[in-house]
């Protein structure tokens, strides 16, 4: 003889016409993770939150995190554009004068900064090009605000 428990009345699951899921708690449903709010900063690739750093590789927690800034730049010097159709229009005309155009140089910027950013085991390196004094000035003053914040 096989013993069956005993549950109130309608109260048993296996019962027809019952549903099973009457009288049992709410499903757990996960909670949804913290929104970390708006972008404070945007540093090349990194996005920066008040609480959280996104990367493309993950996200990274702000507090705590240490920041570092390198430049890898040099200028260039290149002959303008202006400078080499004014020595091909002026060869028609004088031709020995119009080939001092080619000594003319213009000094060009180029290079990246290099952001890393780190947090315990993990980091992300953000490679940003620049062509200007101003861009690399910028970006520095960008670190040392996110440094303050995650200080905080």
């Amino acid at each position: 003889m096989t013993s069956t428990p005993d549950f109130p009345p309608g109260q048993d699951p296996w019962s027809a016409g019952q549903d099973p899921t009457r009288g049992l708690p709410a499903p757990l449903v996960p909670a949804s993770p913290a929104v970390p709010g708006p972008v404070v900063v945007q540093i090349g690739d990194l996005a920066v939150t008040s609480t959280v750093v996104h990367t493309p590789a993950g996200d990274i927690p702000l507090a705590g995190s240490t920041w570092q800034v390198n430049d890898y730049w040099h200028n260039e010097q290149k002959i303008p554009t202006w400078a080499i159709v004014a020595a091909i229009v002026g060869f028609c005309v004088l031709t020995v004068f119009s080939l001092l155009f080619l000594l003319v140089k213009q000094t060009v910027p180029r290079g990246t900064v290099q952001v890393t950013v780190t947090n315990g085991p993990r980091q992300y390196v953000s490679r940003i090009p620049v062509t200007h004094q101003d861009q690399v000035s910028f970006i520095h003053q960008q670190v040392n605000y996110v440094r303050s914040l995650a200080a905080l």
